[in-house]
């Protein structure tokens, strides 16, 4: 008994110099409780900036970074993007032909990316990408990839699709799902609206996204391989993938395959129909969520690639009434038109007043 007590008041010195672990709250399942309104809004692009090598930056690098972002310098700098900008009814409407990009179709108001970089377990991150080292998608094509995506975007920008009818716009414009991968796989935060509702119970995690009000329903399986059983038919792409779920001690992981390949358009990054998506929802505290993803898609990338954010608390999520009393569509489809009148009433005056040919004579 002697020889227990010094080996005993070892080990009680060893717990107590040990950090305590972070009490997470837990559902009545025992659980960890992902339950809630959460926000990932942050200024952290999924990518990293040419010439920044370092994903994790202090405070003061991390606010210098924030300050001299795109969208942080026209809400700070510009006066026609604030709260007294195209909301101000005595100030008229904007120049006739005029290109509302680079926001000034928006106030200060209406804008919420976040005010700083992302929080991530204490870090500032300069990228969501931490896989490959360098912060950058890994491409198996990377002039291609990039020729492919500015042409959907240039097409969205001038609006130059053919708009035959009203299933012709962007998914985002028919407020189908959100834009800028919101919904996911792969939650990534956008210009505004970037808060979410997780609601758990012990047979299904239900996400629902403000942005468009996405909503992932995951079923959740007992292990791995039952999830992996639980997938619908190959033929069954559903908006946001088809996705399933199981607990692994804390941490909830979702697998997600067969994305619909018309959401394509809306994505931050583009997935192949062999691709799979891997995401993880850890509890880390009272005010942390942590989330990785990792994409695997031989087709697309050299090779699979992981990303990590966190979700904080939210108020509440907002409704999101996108589509009604949508005059914009309207105006989208007339103005279509409008512009196929023009080409064609071009088009017969240049046949008008093209010179007719001669014939020429002969003995």
């Amino acid at each position: 008994m002697r020889m227990l007590k010094p080996a005993l008041a070892a080990m009680a010195m060893a717990l107590i110099a040990q950090p305590a672990l972070a009490q997470i709250p837990r559902s009545p399942d025992g659980k960890a409780d992902l339950n809630g309104a959460w926000s990932n809004a942050s200024l952290t692009p999924l990518s990293r900036a040419q010439g920044q090598s370092k994903l994790v930056v202090d405070k003061v690098e991390a606010d210098k970074i924030a300050k001299g972002t795109a969208l942080a310098g026209i809400a700070a700098d510009d006066p026609e993007f604030s709260n007294a900008g195209y909301s101000d009814p005595n100030k008229g409407a904007p120049e006739k032909g005029g290109d509302d990009f680079g926001l000034k179709g928006y106030d200060k108001f209406w804008v919420a990316p976040g005010d700083s970089l992302a929080l991530v377990k204490g870090e500032y991150r300069t990228s969501n990408i931490i896989e490959p080292a360098n912060g950058q998608l890994p491409f198996k094509d990377p002039a291609g990839q990039m020729k492919k995506a500015m042409a959907g975007f240039q097409v969205y920008m001038t609006g130059k699709a053919p708009y035959e009818g009203p299933e012709e716009p962007t998914l985002s414009e028919r407020c189908l799902i959100g834009f800028g991968q919101t919904g996911g796989p792969g939650m990534l935060s956008v210009l505004y609206n970037n808060n979410y509702q997780f609601v758990q119970t012990p047979d299904h995690l239900m996400i629902l996204v403000e942005m468009a009000h996405d909503a992932r329903i995951v079923p959740i399986f007992k292990s791995a391989e039952e999830a992996r059983k639980g997938h619908k038919p190959a033929t069954i792409k559903p908006w946001l993938g088809d996705t399933v779920g199981w607990w692994d001690g804390d941490t909830f992981t979702m697998e997600t395959i067969n994305i619909n390949p018309m959401q394509a358009g809306e994505q931050s990054f583009p997935v192949s129909a062999k691709g799979v998506v891997t995401e993880k929802l850890t509890r880390i505290g009272e005010k942390e969520v942590f989330y990785q993803f990792e994409v695997n898609d031989p087709e697309t990338y050299t090779q699979p690639w992981k990303a990590e954010l966190s979700f904080y608390p939210a108020t509440r999520v907002m409704e999101y009434a996108c589509h009604e009393g949508n005059h914009g569509m309207i105006g989208i489809l007339a103005g279509a038109r409008e512009l196929e009148r023009a080409a064609e009433a071009e088009k017969i005056k240049a046949t008008k007043a093209k010179p007719k040919a001669t014939k020429s004579k002969t003995r």
